[in-house]
C-alpha cells in the first residue's frame, strides 16, 4: 500500500520539469489509442461473425443430428425415436440430402437435393427468405416442387417462377455407368415451380440448393426409409448448451448433435483466426506504445532523486522504492487502459447509431451499408487485461536496472 500510494501521488502531482508531464501525457495517450484501436476491432469482427450467424439463423436448424460415421440411417432407428420423444423437442424434422444433376433451359448443374419433412416451415423461418409471388409448398397431388436457390435460378437463367417440369437426375445405387447409354445409370424425375426462391445470403445454400419433400428425395436416391439427418427446434426458454448435452448422452457416438455454429464450424473457425491474429498484431502495437512509459519513467526517476534519498531516510527498503516506479509504470498503462477503453466504446456507439464508416461508395452494393459492430463483455476484459500485462511486462526489466542504478548513486548519500 505504502509504494502504491506514493506511485499514485507522482502520477497525478505536477514534475519540476515540464517535459515530464508532457512525456507523460504522450506515454498515456498512445496506450489509450492502442487500447481504443484493440477495442473498435474486435467489436467489428465480433460485429461480422454475429451478422453471418444471423443468416444462417433462417435456414439452419437450432440442432442438426447426423451419423458420426456413414451417409444414411434408418428413420425408424430406436435411437432417434428416442430422440423424438424428447420432452424439449417442438419440432422434429427428417431430412434427406444428396447431389443431383439439375437441367434446365439447355443448362446442368450439379447441385443439393435437401427432402424434408412437411413441417419444415415449423422448424425453419424459411417464410423470411422466399422471394416471389408464390408460396412454400412441398408437394400436391402427384406434383413435387422445388423451392431454389436465388443463384441457383440465376445460374440457369430461370427466375423465381418457371414453366413445366424441371428434370432432375441422380445416379442409381450400386450401378457402373453405361458408356453405350449413360442416361439408363441415372433416376430421373421431375420437379415444379411454386413461385418462389430462398435467398439466405450465403453463396453454399444459394448457389446450388433445392428444397422439396423427402419422399421425392428418397424415391430420386433409391434412399426408401432413410434419412441423411435430423433437425430439431426446440421449445421455447430451452436451454440449448444443456439439452445439446442431453441429446448427445442419449444418442451416444453413434451420432453427433451439432449447434449452428457447429455446423458452420469452418466459416467461423476462419473468423476466429482472423480475430486472433488481428489482436496479435494489436498487442505488439500495444508493446511498443508501452515502451514510451520507460522514457517518462527514466525522467520521473531523474526528478525524484531527492525523493528517493527521503524515502529512505524514513526507513524505505530498495524493493519499496523499485516497487514505487514499477506501480508507476503499471498506473499508466491502467489509465490508459481506461480512456482508450472509453473512447473505443464511444466510437462504436457512433457506429451502431449512425454508421459512419460504410462498406462502399454505392448504397446497396453490400449486404449491409456500414461496417457492423458488437461489443462483447469479454473482449472488454481480455483488452483491459493484456494492456495491463504488457504494460507491466514491458517495463519491468529496465525499470528494475534504472532503479538499481539510482539506488546505487543515492547510497552514498545515504550513508553520509
Amino acid at each position: 500500500m505504502f509504494s502504491f500510494y506514493i506511485a499514485r501521488r507522482y502520477l497525478f502531482s505536477r514534475k519540476s520539469h515540464h517535459t515530464i508531464n508532457i512525456i507523460s501525457t504522450i506515454s498515456v495517450c498512445g496506450v489509450a489509442l492502442a487500447t481504443m484501436a484493440l477495442v473498435v476491432t474486435l467489436s467489428v469482427f465480433n460485429g461480422f461473425r454475429d451478422m453471418v450467424a444471423s443468416f444462417f439463423t433462417a435456414f439452419d436448424p437450432e440442432l442438426k443430428v447426423t451419423l458420426a460415421e456413414g451417409k444414411c440411417v434408418a428413420a425408424d432407428d430406436p435411437a432417434l425415436q428416442q430422440l423424438r420423444a424428447h420432452d424439449a423437442v417442438e419440432a422434429y424434422t427428417e431430412v434427406l440430402e444428396d447431389q443431383a444433376l439439375i437441367v434446365g433451359n439447355e443448362r446442368q448443374w450439379v447441385i443439393t437435393i435437401k427432402g424434408v419433412d412437411d413441417n419444415f416451415q415449423q422448424q425453419a423461418d424459411i417464410d423470411g427468405i422466399l422471394y416471389g409471388d408464390g408460396e412454400f409448398i412441398l408437394h400436391a397431388d402427384v406434383l413435387d416442387y422445388g423451392i431454389m436457390g436465388i443463384r441457383l435460378a440465376q445460374q440457369l437463367g430461370l427466375g423465381t417462377a418457371y414453366d413445366g417440369a424441371l428434370p432432375i437426375y441422380a445416379p442409381r445405387r450400386g450401378e457402373r455407368v453405361n458408356m453405350g447409354n449413360p442416361m439408363q445409370s441415372f433416376n430421373r424425375d421431375e420437379l415444379y415451380s411454386p413461385g418462389v426462391v430462398f435467398a439466405v445470403n450465403q453463396s453454399k445454400y444459394d448457389a446450388s440448393y433445392i428444397v422439396t419433400s423427402i419422399a421425392f428425395a428418397r424415391r430420386l436416391f433409391d434412399r426408401q426409409g432413410l434419412v441423411s439427418a435430423v433437425e430439431l427446434k426446440l421449445k421455447p426458454g430451452t436451454n440449448l448448451s444443456r439439452t445439446k448435452g442431453e441429446l448427445r448422452q442419449l444418442l451416444g457416438d453413434r451420432f453427433r448433435v451439432e449447434d449452428r455454429y457447429e455446423q458452420q464450424a469452418d466459416t467461423f473457425r476462419i473468423m476466429q483466426v482472423e480475430k486472433l491474429i488481428a489482436y496479435l498484431f494489436l498487442s505488439f502495437i500495444l508493446l511498443v506504445a508501452c515502451f514510451n512509459i520507460i522514457g517518462s519513467l527514466s525522467m520521473l526517476m531523474i526528478d525524484k532523486r531527492a525523493d528517493v534519498e527521503t524515502l529512505r531516510a524514513l526507513g524505505a527498503d530498495d524493493r519499496q522504492i523499485s516497487q514505487v516506479f514499477l506501480l508507476e509504470g503499471w498506473l499508466i498503462s491502467g489509465f490508459g487502459a481506461a480512456i482508450g477503453i472509453a473512447v473505443g466504446l464511444l466510437l462504436c456507439w457512433l457506429q451502431m447509431e449512425f454508421g459512419l464508416i460504410k462498406l462502399g461508395n454505392s448504397e446497396g452494393a453490400f449486404i449491409i451499408d456500414a461496417y457492423p459492430v458488437s461489443v462483447h463483455a469479454t473482449d472488454l476484459l481480455i483488452t483491459f487485461a493484456t494492456v495491463l500485462v504488457v504494460g507491466y511486462l514491458s517495463v519491468w526489466l529496465p525499470v528494475r536496472r534504472m532503479t538499481r542504478q539510482l539506488l546505487a548513486a543515492t547510497t552514498p548519500n545515504h550513508e553520509n
